[in-house]
């Protein structure tokens, strides 16, 4: 967690876009490859949804570029019941390893036709509008808000990463995937089309 004073130092005065934190895991895309979490993520049955809608979206993807977001097919601590997609965009990376900044990331989802994560709040950091973000109630139907994502707003190098997002989540959040890890996969539900 950090300190009131890095918050400051890091987002202070600065343009920022909050995100509502969805209940999900992180998965990444590339031309080549797909992973959750991290490189060597074993394989789960959670992940069969996220591994077919890559093999669509990698051909756009150019090379050296990762697509980063939240595959939320399957229930984790909150079910939600009105999803546009499993998968919603929170970073794009570029072939020197800078994540892009927000609007460039918005129209590249645009162009893919990928969701981003839904936007609460976009402007200079300021602690009480950010707060504010988190309502308890999602974005999305009747579900819990599992808390917010904020991220400087402009282009990120990665050797700035760390320091240029944070998030904050509900109390009595579960901080271990050892729950759904080991359940029934159960998908979240998707917003009935017309």
């Amino acid at each position: 967690m950090l300190s009131e004073e890095d918050v400051l130092a890091n987002f202070g005065h600065q343009p920022v876009v909050v995100s509502e934190k969805l209940d999900g895991e992180n998965a990444t895309c590339s031309k080549t490859y797909y992973h959750a979490r991290s490189l060597d993520s074993r394989d789960h049955p959670s992940r069969s949804w996220i591994k077919k809608f890559h093999a669509q979206i990698a051909p756009s993807i150019p090379d050296g570029w990762r697509v980063c977001g939240e595959n939320v097919y399957a229930v984790h601590s909150v079910s939600y019941d009105d999803l546009p997609s499993y998968f919603f965009v929170f970073a794009v990376y570029n072939e020197d390893d800078e994540c892009l900044d927000w609007d460039e990331t918005a129209t590249w989802c645009k162009m893919l036709d990928l969701e981003t994560v839904p936007v609460l709040y976009e402007g200079e950091y300021d602690e009480a509008k950010v707060r504010a973000c988190f309502t308890g109630k999602s974005v999305f139907g009747n579900s819990k808000q599992e808390g917010y994502v904020m991220r400087l707003r402009g282009k990120i190098p990665w050797e700035k990463h760390k320091d240029s997002f944070g998030k904050a989540v509900r109390k009595g959040h579960v901080q271990t995937d050892a729950n759904w890890m080991y359940q029934k996969v159960v998908p979240n539900k998707l917003k009935e089309r017309l």
